[in-house]
């Protein structure tokens, strides 16, 4: 979590760094990327000196602004231990503006995704790493293993989608 301090420093810089143009146009020209209101889940790039890359990140709200349908907000991180090659084909898939395709997969992706993260946890994404072929093991304490129940849930959400 950013301090006070360096969320004004990093505030101030995307305020400069947003109002440059976009696009390698003059200042004045093209369109402006217009993230009022918008929080999205950005990793925030840095220099070799430990300062915000904020000619990086501008690169990126530009990408994530031209996204032409909504519900695109990040990465499925936990998601890519279990299905990386899934993942790294939806991007594929938007870089190469094969959006239908993009959708339908980030579709199937979804309740997985959920089931790991937000669902079961890491006793779900190492259950899953489990049945995918990678090791997954046993959960650490304070963490327990999936019940019974939970496993044949979470067998579901991947059983449904077609990734077992």
């Amino acid at each position: 979590m950013l301090g006070p301090r360096v969320w004004s420093s990093v505030r101030q810089g995307l305020s400069r760094g947003l109002s440059r143009s976009v696009g390698g146009r003059a200042p004045g020209e093209g369109r402006k990327v217009d993230i009022a209101g918008i929080y999205p889940p950005l990793s925030t790039p840095f220099t070799a000196t430990s300062e915000v890359d904020y000619g990086k990140l501008e690169e990126n709200l530009q990408k994530l602004g031209a996204f032409p349908f909504k519900g695109a907000v990040g990465g499925i991180c936990a998601l890519a231990n279990v299905l990386g090659a899934q993942v790294c084909q939806l991007e594929r898939l938007c870089l190469t503006g094969q959006w239908e395709d993009a959708q339908k997969l980030q579709l199937r992706l979804i309740e997985p995704n959920t089931a790991v993260t937000r669902r079961f946890g890491i006793p779900g994404l190492k259950k899953a790493m489990d049945w995918l072929g990678y090791y997954g093991g046993p959960c650490r304490a304070p963490l327990q293993d999936l019940s019974p129940e939970e496993e044949e849930e979470l067998r579901l959400d991947f059983t449904n989608n077609g990734w077992l």
